[in-house]
């Protein structure tokens, strides 16, 4: 019985961290509209979410155009579809490995900036404050940078699979051999800018609500401690990780899945 009532009461805990975290969303959400009219407030967060997320983004699309272009060959050669190297990586890159790579790090960058920093306001009872002078922390603190998260992502989210496709023509091109035009050409045959590269925007803007909602939830909710802040920023990096990767394999089997 005390291991039934363990469980149980685990189950009851976990039910009720869904509810008020569904809850925190209705209220970001509603303060959503006040918070576009302070515009430069969005903005101001934008450069901080996004501006400063570019160094990894770009550097790590670089990197995985690289490596991609050579494993992608070595798997297509072997079947005399060499030619086809140029189509596989673009659709490799804006369908997952863009939008999916991009969210893990900006969770990890971006994600955990944002629950410091919130987690930070709150134990500094800035987040009191505000609240004192009938000032709403949602539409003056949260909701700009959630609006500055949702507008980042897809955005960082083509500069690497920009980046990632220059990359894997640098690759294929000089030091491979293939030939520049047709590397080019496939792709403009091959791949749809609706279907491929739009779901893939489509993709990175979910994986901005999340990443940020997460951020932001963490980040208001975590005990005002410094340990409280760590363990919100280590809980942040978790869950926006594997909501991630479930939320890819439902919208993948929901874009995908027939032509």
């Amino acid at each position: 019985m005390n291991v039934l009532a363990l469980i149980g009461a685990r189950a009851l805990a976990v039910f009720r961290g869904w509810g008020r975290a569904a809850l925190f969303f209705r209220d970001l959400l509603s303060a959503v509209p006040a918070s576009l009219r302070r515009f430069g407030l969005v903005v101001t967060q934008i450069h901080a979410i996004g501006n400063r997320s570019l160094v990894i983004i770009l550097a790590s699309g670089a990197a995985v155009g690289f490596v991609l272009a050579l494993q992608m060959y070595y798997a297509l050669v072997n079947y005399g579809a060499a030619e086809s190297l140029g189509l596989v990586v673009n659709l490799s890159l804006v369908r997952e490995l863009g939008p999916v790579v991009t969210a893990l790090l900006f969770a990890g960058r971006a994600g955990t900036s944002l629950t410091a920093e919130i987690g930070l306001m709150k134990a500094g009872e800035q987040i009191a404050a505000l609240e004192l002078m009938a000032i709403d922390p949602r539409q003056r603190v949260l909701a700009p940078r959630f609006l500055a998260g949702l507008v980042s992502m897809p955005l960082l989210a083509i500069l690497f699979s920009a980046v990632g496709i220059l990359g894997a023509w640098l690759v294929a091109v000089g030091l491979i051999g293939i030939d520049p035009g047709n590397f080019w050409s496939i792709q403009q045959s091959g791949v749809d800018v609706w279907r491929d590269v739009g779901n893939g925007v489509i993709k990175s803007a979910v994986f901005g609500v999340i990443c940020t909602s997460v951020a932001l939830y963490q980040g208001y909710e975590t005990e005002a401690t410094p340990e409280g802040v760590a363990y919100a920023t280590t809980r942040t990096v978790v869950i926006s990780s594997l909501a991630v990767l479930g939320m890819d394999f439902i919208l993948t089997a929901l874009m995908f899945s027939t032509r």
